[in-house]
C-alpha cells in the first residue's frame, strides 16, 4: 500500500517537486533560448537576439542555429541515430510553432511602451498588453511543455537523468 502523506517514504517532498519542476522550466527556456536563437554565434550574443527579435534572421539561419544546439543536446545525452531522427523534428517544429508568438509578444511590448510615452498615461493600453502579453507567454508555455513532454518520451530515463545532471551542474541548481 502507498502511503501518500507528505512524510511518507514513498511520497515526493515538496522540495523534490520544486527541483523537478525548476529543472522543467530551465528545460522549457533551453529550448526557446535555442529555438529562438538566445545563444551567440561570431556576433555576440546581443547581435544574435537583437536580429531574431527584429526579424533580421532568414528561416536558414534559424533552422541552423538550432541544429548546432542540437548537437550539444545529442552528445549531453549521447542520443542514438534513432533517438536524433525523432527528435530533431520535433524540436524543429516546436520552434515552428513558437516563432510567431515571439514575434507577438514583441508586439505586446511595443504597445505598452507606446503607451507609457505618451503624455497623458494611457493605463487601459497597458492592461490590454499586459494581457496579450500573458495569453501569449501561457500559449509559449504550454507548447514548450509538450515539447518537453515528446522529446521525453523519446529518451530512456538514464537519458532524461544525465541531461538534468548536466542542466544543474551548469546552471548550479542543488540536487534534492
Amino acid at each position: 500500500m502507498n502511503d501518500s502523506t507528505p512524510n511518507s517514504p514513498g511520497a515526493p517532498s515538496a522540495r523534490r517537486l520544486f527541483s523537478r519542476y525548476t529543472v522543467a522550466a530551465f528545460l522549457a527556456g533551453a529550448a526557446l533560448a535555442a529555438g529562438l536563437g538566445a545563444v551567440a554565434r561570431s556576433e555576440g550574443m546581443s547581435g544574435w537576439h537583437h536580429g531574431m527579435m527584429d526579424g533580421t534572421h532568414s528561416a536558414a539561419e534559424v533552422s541552423a542555429h538550432v541544429d548546432h544546439m542540437l548537437k550539444h543536446f545529442y552528445v549531453e545525452v549521447d542520443a542514438t541515430d534513432a533517438q536524433k531522427a525523432q527528435i530533431g523534428p520535433l524540436v524543429k517544429q516546436a520552434v515552428n510553432d513558437l516563432m510567431p508568438l515571439h514575434a507577438q509578444l514583441q508586439s505586446a511590448r511595443s504597445q505598452a511602451m507606446q503607451a507609457l510615452e505618451q503624455p497623458t498615461l494611457d493605463r487601459a493600453s497597458l492592461e490590454a498588453a499586459r494581457t496579450q502579453h500573458l495569453q501569449l507567454a501561457d500559449q509559449a508555455s504550454k507548447r514548450i511543455v509538450q515539447l518537453i513532454g515528446d522529446v521525453g518520451d523519446v529518451l530512456t530515463p538514464v537519458q532524461r537523468k544525465a541531461l538534468t545532471e548536466h542542466l544543474e551542474q551548469l546552471h548550479g541548481m542543488p540536487r534534492s
